[in-house]
Parts: structure tokens; C-alpha cells; sequence
């Protein structure tokens, strides 16, 4: 079995994914960041001679970079946000190249997340954020998608899981703004000044989706995350029928984890 752990921000996917790799020592946790068959976020996705060009560039850096680096067929996967540097334009440069947030077409988009799904060929393992987040962030945000579209293009997600048991166990927000409240502080540095809330808040306003529509700020990244949250339930209803258990955010203590 294959444990895909979904929701919100702050809705408390880490925890959960600790809570059932104790459950389920067998299974491997992949979390946010880290190599993963079936997810691609925080990770560059490069050519042959662009990743020779990135270790040129970075001498001091080459062998860290090529300690997180993994060969998928033509291309190198580099798990860049795991490597330690002071040095932010590697940051910077590496983030170019994920797949996300319109960084490529929109077919090699949906080409590289169904062929990645299809050749996943793994059992016993437990995703983090990897089936929802962020392909429905990048289909709203920058690519506009319709919510028709992006439930077509989930039956296809699931098309190309045929034959791989895996179930979602998805963390429903019963208060997104609460959720999104208490991840403010938690992602705080230790004097405690906001980290993560300006980033997500600079991420959402400069989207293309944002833009067209002129919104910004807190209230329309509120009602962004309560729309995701009934799509992302709607596609669970009528994609994923049968592979999937909703769950309250951080109220699920006396819900028996072994059975879901």
C-alpha cells in the first residue's frame, strides 16, 4: 500500500505523515523537497548539459550537487532546496528550472506529471503533498485552468495510477483562516517575525491568475485556499472514489489510523 497525505497549508500533513510512518514502519516517508518518483516541487529538473553548466558555475557546491541529484531517463533531478549554502543566487538559479508556477508549457507540464505517475512502480512508500498541492496551485494560479479542466485532467492523474494501490488521506481545514493563522506564527523566526506568511502572501499577489483578476492580499488568499480545498475534495468525490478518507485537521486523535 501507498499513503498520498493531502490538504491545506497548515492543515497538518507532516504531522500526519510522522503519525502513520510510526504506524506503518515499512513504508518510506517522502516528504516536501526530497527525490520523490511521483513529485517534483522544490526540485530542478534539468538537461544534461544545464546541470553541467549549474556544477560549473557552482564549483564549491559540485559534490553536494551531485549527492542529491537523480537520473530520470535524459534528464537530472536535482533536489536543490537540500543542499546548505549561503550562497541565495543558487537558490535562485536552480528555481528556474522547476517545473512549476509556469516555468514550463503548459503540455510539458501535464507530459512530465502523468509519465512521471505512470513509471512510478514502487509500493510501501508515503507522499507528502504529492498529489495535489502544488499541480493544483500551478493549474489556478498560472495557468488559469477552469475547475473542469483541472478534474479532467485528474481523471488522467488517475488513469495513469491504474494498477497501484495507494489511498489519500486528505486533512480537511474546518477553519482555513485559523489554520492559516497558527502556521503564521509556527513559520516565524525566533524573534518572531513572519518567514513563511510574507512569501506565500508575495507568491499568490504576483500569480497571473491574481493579476487578471486583481486580487490580493490576506482575504483573497483566504478565499483562493477555500476554493482549492472544495476542488481538491470534489476531485477526491468523483476522481478518486473508494481510494480516499477525509479527515478533520488536527481532530483525528481518536480516529484509528491503522484502518484508514
Amino acid at each position: 500500500m501507498n499513503y498520498f497525505i493531502e490538504g491545506l497549508q497548515g492543515s497538518g500533513k507532516s504531522t500526519l505523515v510522522q503519525k502513520i510512518s510510526d504506524i506503518h514502519p515499512e513504508c518510506a516517508a517522502i516528504r516536501e523537497g526530497e527525490y520523490s518518483p511521483v513529485e517534483l516541487a522544490w526540485c530542478a529538473y534539468l538537461a544534461e548539459d544545464t546541470y553541467e553548466t549549474i556544477k560549473e558555475k557552482y564549483p564549491e557546491l559540485k559534490k553536494e550537487i551531485e549527492d542529491k541529484t537523480f537520473d530520470e531517463g535524459d534528464r537530472k533531478i536535482v533536489c536543490y532546496t537540500k543542499i546548505m549554502t549561503d550562497n541565495h543566487d543558487f537558490y535562485k538559479d536552480l528555481e528556474q528550472y522547476e517545473i512549476y508556477n509556469n516555468r514550463v508549457s503548459y503540455d510539458d507540464f501535464k507530459s512530465i506529471i502523468l509519465s512521471r505517475y505512470k513509471a512510478w512502480n514502487q509500493d510501501n512508500m508515503i507522499f507528502e503533498c504529492s498529489l495535489f498541492q502544488n499541480i493544483v496551485e500551478d493549474m489556478i494560479l498560472f495557468r488559469n485552468a477552469s475547475d473542469d479542466e483541472i478534474m479532467d485532467f485528474y481523471r488522467q492523474i488517475k488513469e495513469a495510477l491504474e494498477g497501484k494501490d495507494y489511498k489519500i488521506l486528505y486533512l480537511k481545514a474546518e477553519d482555513v483562516r485559523g489554520n492559516l493563522n497558527v502556521i503564521r506564527k509556527d513559520r516565524s523566526d525566533e524573534n518572531g517575525n513572519e518567514v513563511w506568511f510574507p512569501l506565500m502572501m508575495e507568491f499568490f499577489n504576483n500569480s497571473v491568475y491574481a493579476k487578471e483578476i486583481g486580487l490580493s492580499g490576506e482575504e483573497d488568499l483566504i478565499n483562493h485556499f477555500i476554493h482549492r480545498q472544495e476542488l481538491e475534495l470534489r476531485i477526491c468525490k468523483e476522481v478518486f472514489d473508494g481510494k480516499y478518507t477525509v479527515l478533520t485537521s488536527k481532530k483525528y486523535t481518536g480516529v484509528n489510523l491503522e484502518e484508514v
